[in-house]
């Protein structure tokens, strides 16, 4: 430091000092941080599934089935042939397990809302019983009586057929149990009943025990351009601008299917409560399926949710169905206020026919049309007299410009 005046080797020793103490604070103010981060949203870190847990969670499965407390159609070959081999966990958390897994060349998807078979509710009629000579209509009933505690739904004994066959053998003790540790899981109980009359729902290949396997299908993401992937279901072909745009339109014809489906084609309408691109998926002809149905209710059971008590609208909120708070009683109104058409024209259309601040990703026949459509179908307001009629329009209206972009789409080819 020769040669410097001693006033400026002062002045560099301070910004050295300076300089330290703020890099020392950066880096603890990112521990703090990070810390919080960790604290406040632990499920972020949770949801992370190695290998390790993937692997755990089958070699448990199969030596409760070698020990002969459980069975399915897909155990043999799970832990025998090894037809079904594991590919990657994708998640774990308290409330579901999910393991990609490859099975006789297909790829499939093993789900369970609990990780170990004994964890569910067991059936103390087994412990009774020692001949399989079951009544059936005891079984039928008690069948019936777990989907109404499930779902809310009131089914006659004719209707539980998807849920229950009639098992018999050696293992018929693993088979009813079996059977019941499905019959606890809310989304297996709902594809299960609506496996003959959906489209618009996964499709069940099999079980084994309390894991159940459905198709694997290409889910949408929030992050993605254009929601769902493309290029991985209809192959590169799809790179083309005209071909996303000519794709998303028969996709959004698809939700709006799955709308009317939903709201009209079952005994009670069927309300989705978490609407956004990672619960669907889409098929290679482009049809929408609702793949997490954790938080899709029947009407009974979404009467149920609603009413609640209150002190102001915001109290009836539960995910994305709404009700209103009636401040006289101080009770949430047990009919929801929006609906599926509502959330996602606001959550899914909203991506492809509004535009960012980027402008928009692609442009559509009819786009200033369907952007100002789609604006009012997101903003049809709480439920009144008219809001019936003012949803019908928007789904009219909205299928009316899909198709004519359709046909200016083929037009120009």
């Amino acid at each position: 430091m020769r040669g410097i005046p001693r006033w400026r080797r002062l002045r560099l020793a301070g910004w050295r000092r300076c300089t330290l103490a703020f890099l020392a604070a950066w880096a603890a103010g990112w521990v703090v941080l990070s810390a919080l981060l960790f604290l406040l949203h632990g499920s972020v870190f949770s949801e992370r599934c190695t290998d390790e847990d993937g692997h755990r969670i089958l070699a448990r499965l199969c030596l409760d089935y070698s020990s002969g407390a459980l069975t399915g159609d897909l155990c043999e070959d799970l832990c025998v042939a090894q037809k079904l081999v594991y590919k990657h966990c994708l998640y774990y958390d308290r409330g579901k397990k999910v393991i990609q897994a490859d099975w006789r060349g297909q790829p499939i998807i093993l789900k369970s809302k609990k990780e170990i078979f004994s964890s569910y509710q067991h059936l103390s009629m087994l412990d009774e019983i020692e001949t399989p000579d079951i009544p059936e209509t005891e079984i039928l009933l008690m069948v019936a009586l777990e989907v109404k505690n499930v779902l809310g739904l009131e089914l006659s004994n004719n209707s539980t057929g998807p849920l229950w066959t009639k098992r018999k053998g050696p293992h018929w003790k693993a088979q009813v149990a079996s059977m019941w540790s499905l019959l606890q899981q809310e989304e297996y109980v709902f594809f299960s009943l609506l496996q003959d009359f959906s489209k618009h729902v996964l499709r069940i290949i099999g079980s084994c025990g309390h894991f159940y396997a459905v198709e694997y299908l290409t889910a949408g993401h929030a992050w993605h351009g254009t929601v769902f992937p493309l290029e991985n279901i209809v192959g590169p072909s799809l790179a083309g601008r005209r071909s996303r745009v000519r794709a998303i339109i028969d996709i959004a014809l698809s939700f709006l299917d799955m709308v009317q489906h939903f709201d009209n084609d079952f005994s009670h309408r069927l309300h989705l409560c978490d609407i956004k691109p990672e619960n669907f998926a889409i098929r290679h002809d482009l049809t929408v399926v609702a793949i997490d149905v954790d938080m899709a209710f029947f009407e009974p059971k979404m009467r149920d949710i609603l009413e609640q008590n209150c002190t102001g609208d915001d109290d009836c909120n539960f995910f994305d169905c709404f009700s209103k708070c009636n401040l006289k009683i101080r009770r949430c109104g047990a009919q929801r206020a929006n609906n599926n058409l509502q959330v996602i024209c606001d959550k899914i259309f909203r991506r492809w026919f509004s535009p960012s601040l980027r402008g928009p990703l692609v442009s559509f026949p009819l786009q200033p049309q369907l952007q100002k459509a789609v604006q009012e179908c997101a903003e049809l307001g709480h439920v009144d007299a008219t809001v019936h009629q003012r949803t019908l329009k928007s789904l009219t209206e909205l299928y009316h410009l899909l198709r004519v972009s359709q046909r200016e789409l083929q037009r120009e080819e």
